[in-house]
């Protein structure tokens, strides 16, 4: 069993979600107010979002990498804040994000002193996916290891479109938030799909005016129905 999955994202208008343009654009907490309402025990997101806000600089490793599936859970009773980075490369001064613990997810290629120094701050891991990280695997494994049962993605493009294209969201959780952005290349909340790939249906549960923005929830048809599933 894998936990139920949410992507909740914000956009503008034109679907572009660079954080420093939806940050200008939202009138007020709307992304939080309703990433709150979604019940989610933990959320992920992906490296760039770590050197953003988390990360304190880079892991120089000496060390080679682990080559199999391993877990650590470095505490009990609480969510994770899930954070994607292949080789595992960064480092925090903390671990924590609020009430929830900082979760590495990494691929095999992750080096034993790496995974040393994780362990030493506090911070948990899962590492799962030879080159690079077995998401299936790692659902599954973060349900039966970590105790997750809702999980937000709240990722960006490239790692959203990851889960999407995997068949692993059960529901979007869209913001669209009252602003344009327009320029050329800006990242959609949904992207890396090559030309061949089908679009794909969703079926619409809820519409909510939040101030100015608008918040729609959608289910998939990969939508899983397990114990989970309702908040």
């Amino acid at each position: 069993m894998r936990p139920y999955i949410i992507c909740h994202m914000v956009e503008s208008l034109d679907g572009r979600i660079n954080c420093d343009m939806t940050e200008k654009i939202e009138s007020g907490d709307e992304y939080y107010t309703a990433l709150d309402a979604l019940n989610c025990d933990s959320s992920l997101s992906g490296k760039i979002t770590s050197v953003l806000h988390y990360a304190t600089g880079e892991f120089e490793s000496k060390g080679t990498p682990i080559g199999r599936i391993v877990w650590h859970k470095a505490m009990e009773g609480v969510g994770f804040d899930i954070i994607t980075d292949t080789r595992g490369t960064l480092c925090y001064d903390d671990n924590m994000n609020g009430d929830k613990n900082m979760l590495i997810l990494m691929s095999e290629q992750a080096t034993d002193d790496y995974l040393d120094y994780l362990k030493s701050q506090g911070i948990s891991y899962l590492v799962v996916g030879k080159e690079r990280i077995d998401l299936q695997a790692a659902m599954e494994l973060l349900s039966e290891h970590f105790d997750v049962k809702r999980l937000a993605v709240c990722g960006g493009g490239n790692i959203n479109g990851s889960f999407l294209r995997e068949g692993l969201l059960d529901e979007i959780s869209m913001l669209i938030a009252p602003g344009i952005d327009g320029r050329k290349g800006m990242t959609a909340s949904f992207d890396g799909a090559t030309m061949d790939i089908e679009p794909s249906r969703l079926s619409l549960q809820s519409l909510e005016r939040m101030g100015d923005s608008v918040w729609m929830r959608y289910t998939t048809t990969t939508t899983s129905k397990n114990a989970f599933a309702e908040t």
